[in-house]
């Protein structure tokens, strides 16, 4: 496993602390569990979805896929400059249009002791054709295109290659996300 990223990187993010949202440090939210504000996008291409396959160096969950990205908000930051900042940091995806698909609570281990305990905003945005994604290579390592019940079937066989929050949502909330 990666040493973990210097909390200079990661920031601060947004998280309940005694009943009131509060800034703390990104990595000391995840070592305590403590229940803090996400966003996640999904990507749509007809019935295909983006996922991404996390850099090695992340500080959790390295090599494993994801949706098309996610992250936590700078504190104050609204989610969908969030998400639209992701999308550009993370794929270098821009101009993209986004709709809020609601919100979405979880909790999950995700190694070394750290714990995403996570209120998302989800966002979904229908791809253009030649739609241009270069992966930033300090985030993701691989992108692909993927129908859901390909993404069904390949979870089901290999769990062990999808972030519990990709395997959370495609389990529990799928219509939600993608609708009926």
């Amino acid at each position: 496993m990666n040493a973990p990223a210097p909390l200079s990187r990661l920031g601060v993010i947004p998280a309940w602390v005694d009943g009131a949202l509060q800034p703390v440090e990104k990595l000391e939210a995840h070592r305590l569990g403590l229940r803090h504000l996400a966003i996640s996008v999904f990507l749509l291409r007809g019935d295909q979805l983006l996922l991404q396959q996390r850099a090695l160096g992340k500080y959790h969950t390295p090599g494993l896929w994801a949706n098309a990205c996610c992250t936590h908000p700078h504190w104050k930051e609204p989610a969908l400059a969030c998400a639209e900042r992701r999308l550009f940091e993370e794929l270098g995806v821009t101009d993209q249009p986004l709709e809020p698909r609601g919100r979405i609570e979880y909790r999950a281990e995700v190694g070394d002791g750290l714990v995403e305990h996570e209120v998302v905003d989800v966002f979904i945005g229908e791809a253009a054709p030649d739609l241009a994604i270069r992966p930033n290579p300090d985030e993701a390592m691989a992108v692909r295109w993927i129908t859901r019940d390909a993404l069904t079937s390949e979870i089901a066989a290999a769990p062990e290659r999808f972030t519990p929050w990709l395997k959370i949502y495609m389990a529990k909330h799928a219509a939600q996300i993608f609708g009926p």
